[in-house]
C-alpha cells in the first residue's frame, strides 16, 4: 500500500442489483487514478439497502470485475479499514442515530401524505403549468403530534426541512460553479422510515463517517448534488469535492443504448478483449491527455491523470475504437502469452494439431481485434471448408480466367510444390519457388486459385503464408481437391 501524503480519500459505491458495466467501471477507474495520483485512499462500499433487489451475486461479480481491470482498493467489504463496515446493510444503526438527530433538531419531520393525495396535488400543479413541489402541508405538525402518529402505527416518510428561496451553490471540480434555487428542490423525502434511509441521505452519512475527500461520479447524479449538500449542511458535515463525468453517449450522440449500458462488464473478458485494452478505452471516454498519444499503461495513466482533462460533453462509445486499441495490446503480447490466453477461446481439437496451431496463431497476431475472432479467422487452417468450383476463377473487371487455363496454373503449382522439401516450405522460400514458374504470367491468375484452393475463400492470408501454416503434405491435398472441382468446370 502506497505512503499517505495526502487527504485525498475517494470511492466507489455500486449497488449489487445488477452486473458490472462499463459506466460504473469508468467510475471506478477515474475515482482510482485520481487517487493513485494523488497518494490518496481508495475506498469500495457497497450499496446494498435496496433488500430486494441486492443480490451476492452481482456483489461478486462487481468485485471481480474490478479486480480483472486491476482496480483495488485500499478499504473495502473484503479488506479491514478504519472506517468499516463497508456495506450500507451493516450501518443501519448510524443512519438511525443520524435520522433521530435531523428529526430532534427539527432538520426533518415526518410527512403523512399519502400517495394518492400526494398524487392529486402533482396533477394539480401539472395543470396549472408549475413544477410539482411537495406543498409542506405535513411541516407545521408538531413532533409530540407527529411521534404519537408513529406510535399509533400511521404510516409516513420523513422529510428534510428546506430553506425557502435559498441559493444552493458548489465548485464542481469538472463543471465549474453551480447555482440551485431551493425551491425547485422542496422538503425532500430522505427515509422511508426511521430504519431506512433513501439513497441520498445514506450516501452522505457514509461520506463523511468515512472521510470522503472527493465524490466523482456520473453526471446523472447531478441533480442529487444540491440535494445532498442540503443534507450535509444540515447534520453539520464538511462538504466534499465533487466532480461529475459526462455521460457516455452511442455512436449517434445519443444516450448509450440499454443494450450497450446494461453490458457486463465480464462479457468484453468472454469476447476475448484484454483488461489493459478497456481500461485504456474507458480512460478515453471523457478525458484527454495532453497530447495525441491513445496507448497508456497503467503508469502512465497514473502519472498523467487529471480531473482538469476531463470534458463536459458526452464521450462517444466506439466499438470500433476499442477494438483498434485491444489490437494494439494483442500485439504487444509475447506469443507464448497470447497462446495461453487464446486456449479458452478455441476448439480443443485445433491444439492436437499444435505445430499448425502455433504457426496459425503467430501469423493471425497481427490481425486479431478480439480473441475471439481467432476461431473463426483460423478456422481454414483446421479444415477446409466447402466452396463452389466457381470461385476458383479469376476474375478482373468482367473478364474470368477460362477454367482450362485455371487447371494449368494449379498443377504447375502442385509440379513444383511436390518437387520442394518440407524445410522449403517457409514463405520467403516458397514465394520464390513459386514465382520462378510464374513467367508472363498474371499474378492472379496464379495466386488467386491457390488461395482458394487453400484457404475455401475469397479472403484470406497470403497464399505463401497459408503454405507455410499447413505445410507440404495439407497443402497438397488440398491443391488436389481444387483440381478435382476445377475438372468439373473444364
Amino acid at each position: 500500500m502506497q505512503k499517505k501524503t495526502s487527504l485525498v480519500r475517494t470511492r466507489i459505491a455500486p449497488s449489487p442489483t445488477g452486473f458490472l458495466h462499463i459506466g460504473t467501471a469508468r467510475v471506478a477507474l477515474f475515482n482510482w487514478l485520481f487517487t493513485r495520483k494523488n497518494k490518496g485512499s481508495f475506498v469500495m462500499r457497497i450499496e446494498d439497502t435496496d433488500e430486494e433487489r441486492s443480490k451476492p451475486e452481482f456483489e461478486k461479480t462487481i468485485i471481480e470485475g474490478l479486480k480483472w481491470l486491476d482496480i483495488y482498493w485500499d478499504e473495502g467489504p473484503d479488506i479491514d479499514g478504519e472506517y468499516g463496515p463497508y456495506k450500507q446493510s451493516e450501518r443501519k444503526e448510524l443512519y438511525k442515530k443520524e435520522i433521530e438527530r435531523l428529526l430532534v433538531s427539527g432538520s426533518a419531520y415526518y410527512c403523512f401524505c399519502t400517495k394518492e393525495e400526494l398524487e392529486t396535488y402533482r396533477e394539480g400543479e401539472l395543470k396549472k403549468g408549475v413544477v410539482p413541489i411537495y406543498s409542506r402541508r405535513c411541516r407545521t405538525i408538531s413532533k409530540d403530534e407527529a411521534q404519537k402518529r408513529i406510535d399509533k402505527g400511521d404510516l409516513a416518510v420523513i422529510r428534510l426541512r428546506v430553506g425557502e428561496n435559498m441559493v444552493i451553490e458548489f465548485d464542481d471540480v469538472i463543471r465549474d460553479h453551480i447555482k440551485v434555487n431551493s425551491d425547485t428542490i422542496g422538503d425532500i423525502v430522505i427515509a422511508k422510515n426511521i430504519l431506512t434511509p433513501l439513497f441520498a441521505l445514506a450516501g452522505v452519512i457514509d461520506d463523511a463517517y468515512m472521510k470522503i475527500s472527493h465524490v466523482i461520479r456520473g453526471d446523472d447524479h447531478l441533480p442529487n448534488t444540491p440535494k445532498q449538500i442540503l443534507i450535509a449542511d444540515a447534520l453539520g458535515y464538511s462538504r466534499p469535492l465533487y466532480a461529475h463525468l459526462p455521460l457516455v453517449l452511442s455512436e449517434d450522440r445519443k444516450k448509450l443504448s440499454k443494450r450497450l449500458n446494461e453490458t457486463s462488464l465480464l462479457e468484453y473478458k468472454n469476447k476475448g478483449y484484454l483488461p489493459e485494452a478497456v481500461v485504456n478505452f474507458i480512460v478515453l471516454l471523457g478525458w484527454h491527455p495532453e497530447g495525441d498519444e491513445e496507448i497508456f499503461s497503467q503508469k502512465e495513466l497514473i502519472e498523467s491523470f487529471t480531473l482538469r482533462r476531463v470534458q463536459k460533453a458526452g464521450a462517444v462509445f466506439d466499438i470500433e475504437k476499442l477494438n483498434w486499441i485491444n489490437s494494439v495490446y494483442i500485439k504487444k503480447l509475447s506469443f507464448e502469452k497470447l497462446k495461453a490466453l487464446i486456449i479458452d477461446f478455441v476448439p480443443k481439437e485445433w491444439l492436437d494439431k499444435s505445430e499448425i496451431f502455433e504457426k496459425a496463431l503467430a501469423l493471425e497476431q497481427e490481425r486479431i481485434r478480439i480473441l475471439s475472432d481467432f476461431k473463426e479467422t483460423a478456422k481454414f487452417f483446421f479444415e477446409l471448408p466447402p466452396y463452389e468450383a466457381s470461385l476458383l476463377l479469376w476474375k478482373k473487371g468482367s473478364a474470368i480466367t477460362p477454367p482450362s487455363l485455371i487447371r494449368e496454373n494449379l498443377e504447375k503449382i502442385y509440379k513444383v510444390l511436390e518437387l520442394a522439401k518440407e524445410d522449403q516450405f517457409i514463405k520467403n522460400d516458397i514465394e520464390t519457388i513459386i514465382s520462378n514458374i510464374m513467367d508472363s504470367l498474371k499474378k492472379g491468375e496464379m495466386l488467386w486459385p491457390l488461395r482458394v484452393a487453400l484457404s475455401g475463400q475469397a479472403t484470406s492470408p497470403s497464399p505463401y503464408e497459408i503454405l507455410e501454416v499447413l505445410g507440404k503434405n495439407e497443402s497438397l491435398a488440398r491443391i488436389e481437391e481444387a483440381l478435382k472441382k476445377i475438372n468439373t468446370l473444364v
